[in-house]
């Protein structure tokens, strides 16, 4: 007889090597079913409860992971920010252990550190899957790679420039991206607003264990000549302001624009979204035929029924 066993995603740290592949490599699949008319619903979720709990703003995300469910058979219960009881004092292991006792996974947003997610994931009945905390968007992470699959056949000795914000997307790039053989990473981020010295210092370890470098520097100078994709989000990142009045002042430099793109003719251009037309990115980037960003976005749901079949595989 075969039941199901919950897993937790709340960092791609948590992940080992073959469990990233396995993930990108189904989303990637399940994007070329689509691509190809096919459809891309199953059963394997059916009779599960899966509930979506959202603190923060979402479209893609919260879409993705609520139509992914319903996709895969499953039943689904959402939650507003202030629906829980959590508002009302109740603490957050209670809160965990009530609802692994009703649900079988729960995807939430909190914007917050990791350590609630983890409290909630001291248990094995209900898988919890981070769908955004401040320090690392990892499913947002999982869905850039399977793109990188899906545009390129392959994520390994891809060149990959992200320009903007240390912010939580571009941890889980480092994070991801640093678990390939071949990758060059190279982070260029405004001045005062790199990535986290921690999350730096996991990438590039992973990093040299695979082969692969990840280097960070503060300006859009020696831009490699073979880059494979260059990727940008917005400048305020979901849930966060920056104290720093004058911090656009800093962040100009660091424009998508299309002379940037011209010194690598064959390289994709990506965005998490939502994005800023004349902010990070020009809208003749954006729009243009180089840009991936709305495939990307459309990979958000076959990422996220891969995640959530992961979650909850089978065993003996």
């Amino acid at each position: 007889m075969t039941k199901h066993t919950s897993r937790h995603l709340i960092s791609l740290d948590d992940l080992a090597d073959s469990e990233v592949r396995d993930i990108v490599g189904h989303g990637a699949a399940l994007a070329r079913r689509a691509a190809d008319g096919d459809g891309v619903t199953g059963t394997a979720l059916a009779g599960d409860v899966v509930g979506v709990y959202f603190r923060r703003t979402s479209t893609r995300t919260r879409t993705a992971f609520s139509a992914g469910a319903l996709r895969l058979g499953a039943g689904l219960v959402t939650y507003g920010p202030d629906d829980l009881q959590l508002n009302t004092g109740e603490t957050t292991e209670d809160t965990g252990r009530v609802m692994s006792r009703m649900l079988d996974v729960l995807v939430a947003r909190t914007a917050g550190d990791m350590r609630e997610m983890r409290a909630w994931a001291a248990q094995r009945r209900m898988a919890v899957v981070n769908a955004m905390s401040a320090e690392e968007h990892p499913t947002q992470g999982l869905t850039d790679l399977t793109t990188l699959t899906g545009r390129f056949g392959t994520v390994d000795g891809l060149t990959v420039v992200y320009v903007g914000e240390g912010n939580n997307s571009a941890a889980a790039l480092a994070l991801g991206l640093s678990r390939y053989r071949g990758v060059r990473l190279e982070l260029r981020t405004p001045p005062g607003y790199g990535l986290s010295g921690t999350v730096l210092a996991r990438a590039r370890k992973s990093a040299a264990e695979h082969g692969s470098a990840v280097s960070e520097r503060h300006d859009l100078h020696d831009l490699p000549a073979d880059i494979d994709a260059v990727y940008t989000t917005r400048w305020q990142t979901t849930g966060t302001s920056k104290p720093d009045p004058r911090w656009r002042t800093v962040f100009a430099p660091f424009q998508v624009t299309a002379r940037l793109m011209e010194g690598s003719p064959k390289a994709v251009f990506m965005h998490d979204l939502p994005a800023h037309r004349g902010e990070e990115v020009t809208a003749e980037v954006l729009d243009g035929p180089a840009s991936i960003a709305f495939e990307q976005a459309e990979n958000k749901l076959y990422s996220a029924m891969a995640v959530l079949e992961w979650s909850r595989a089978l065993s003996a």
